[in-house]
């Protein structure tokens, strides 16, 4: 799991956990919207938007 509130040594890259939650809320709802707007499965959509956003994040400032 990533530390999202550390910073990185060497880029000093501090993750801002409002916008995380914003990226996760978009991307939580696209999910929604993609099985028809049909309710039911917040937590699910919640989660794997989550884990999505954390690897893009994981991906995005990782240092090699």
């Amino acid at each position: 799991m990533i530390d999202f509130n550390s910073e990185q040594e060497s880029n000093k890259v501090v993750f801002d956990e409002g916008k995380f939650r914003k990226m996760v809320t978009e991307r939580a709802y696209s999910k929604f919207r993609k099985r028809g707007g049909i309710g039911g499965h917040d937590m699910e959509d919640w989660l794997e938007a989550e884990s999505e956003i954390k690897k893009q994040c994981f991906y995005w400032f990782h240092d090699e």
